[in-house]
């Protein structure tokens, strides 16, 4: 019985790790980097509805709580996380399903945060959903074609174990250079210049979106066997993701506390 137990938790546990976005460090690294610039105004409020909570905290807290027996959890949050971009197609031209999607969930949480009203519990939960929600949107299979599940279904071996792609991008990537969120945090944050976080600086997620959707139509390899030379083609693009999520967290957090 113990055997059978400590199997289906293991399985549980594999399955929920392939619908996350860019696992625990990436979404860690992007909050530690929004962190860096976010206005006076914002750090404000941040710290009024999470006192001695970082972003890099906040960030996986959507993740962290999809076994939550909650009706939220089990039977609405589960379609924040993505969206679907059918190949030549815009956002704005499919729009969100009825159950909403991370885009229409944005929207949401930002007014419930931005509602005094509201009980304080909510509207932490809903700034912790803004910033898990923009680090997905920067994942580019969390802009998804509708047709694999976000790369879920496209199996591969990544160093010859079995994996998937959307898995591969999760953190697959980030993983195997074996360095902490602060380590990704510090290394990424030096390489962000002046120009860059400008020309990064926005709050619109169909900015995002759109950026996902193009990059995901190009990371689709030729085979199933992918190593040293998907690595070496593909990280720069994640790593400048992790970039620009972290740079937009701020944006969008920066407007909408402004």
């Amino acid at each position: 019985m113990k055997k059978l137990l400590i199997a289906s938790a293991l399985l549980a546990a594999s399955s929920v790790q392939q619908v996350h976005a860019w696992g625990q460090t990436g979404h860690r690294v992007t909050g530690a980097i929004a962190e860096q610039y976010l206005t006076v105004e914002a750090k404000a409020a941040i710290e009024m509805l999470l006192p001695n909570e970082s972003l890099a905290e906040a960030s996986t807290y959507a993740d962290e709580n999809r076994s939550n027996p909650d009706d939220f959890w089990q039977k609405e949050a589960g379609a924040y996380h993505y969206v679907t971009v059918p190949a030549g197609k815009h956002y704005h031209e499919v729009g969100a399903p009825e159950q909403g999607d991370a885009y229409t969930a944005l929207t949401k949480f930002s007014n419930i945060v931005k509602d005094k009203t509201a009980p304080l519990a909510e509207r932490q939960r809903a700034l912790r959903f803004i910033v898990h929600i923009i680090g997905d949107l920067h994942q580019p299979l969390h802009a998804g074609n509708g047709t694999d599940k976000g790369g879920n279904d496209r199996k591969v071996k990544f160093f010859w174990e079995d994996s998937n792609l959307h898995r591969v991008w999760d953190s697959g990537l980030i993983d195997r250079r074996q360095l902490s969120y602060t380590e990704w945090t510090e290394w990424l944050s030096q390489k962000i210049t002046a120009e860059q976080a400008a020309e990064w600086n926005t709050s619109d997620p169909l900015i995002y979106i759109a950026e996902s959707a193009e990059i995901r139509d190009v990371i689709y390899p030729e085979k199933d066997n992918i190593s040293w030379d998907y690595l070496y083609q593909h990280i720069p693009i994640a790593t400048e993701r992790l970039q620009e999520g972290g740079v937009r967290i701020a944006a969008y957090l920066n407007d909408l506390f402004k």
